[in-house]
């Protein structure tokens, strides 16, 4: 009967701490999109420098497009200023969000596809991005986006 009763309680103590554990993922999973949400709200109102708030501002941010590798968040803010001088060449972004997988209490990957509506053409891809939690915020640390003009 000991036996019995050490089971039952090793089951339900693992079993706690499985609902304790994707409690914290899944608010993880929803402080993550609240944060492609805040990123795709600043995009729509032309503001740059708000769309890259959801990045790590170093260095090692490393952004992968469809050339080669970038490195730095001025870098990265650089490009997207040449890339996008204007609202009207920024178009009204929309994220699907395919999956958010959390890695660890400070670690995440967000698969998912974009897509810009503007008056002239729809471009649109994919992206993979990894987030680290830094300072009890969510910041992408590496950003692998693909685009398409068809």
């Amino acid at each position: 009967m000991y036996v019995s009763i050490m089971k039952y309680l090793l089951i339900l103590i693992f079993g706690l701490s499985a609902i304790k554990v994707s409690a914290q993922q899944q608010q993880a999973a929803d402080q993550i999109l609240t944060v492609m949400h805040n990123q795709q709200i600043a995009w729509n109102n032309g503001d740059i420098e708000g769309f890259m708030n959801s990045y790590i501002k170093s260095d090692s941010l490393v952004f992968i497009g469809v050339s080669e590798p970038t490195y730095g968040w001025q870098t990265t803010l650089n490009n997207y200023k040449k890339g996008y001088p204007d609202k009207k060449t920024m178009g009204e972004l929309t994220f699907d969000i395919k999956k958010v997988t959390v890695l660890a209490k400070d670690a995440a990957f967000v698969m998912g596809s974009w897509r810009l509506k503007r008056a002239e053409d729809n471009p649109h891809g994919f992206f993979t991005l990894l987030f680290r939690k830094i300072n009890g915020q969510w910041k992408i640390v590496v950003d692998h986006t693909s685009s398409s003009k068809n």
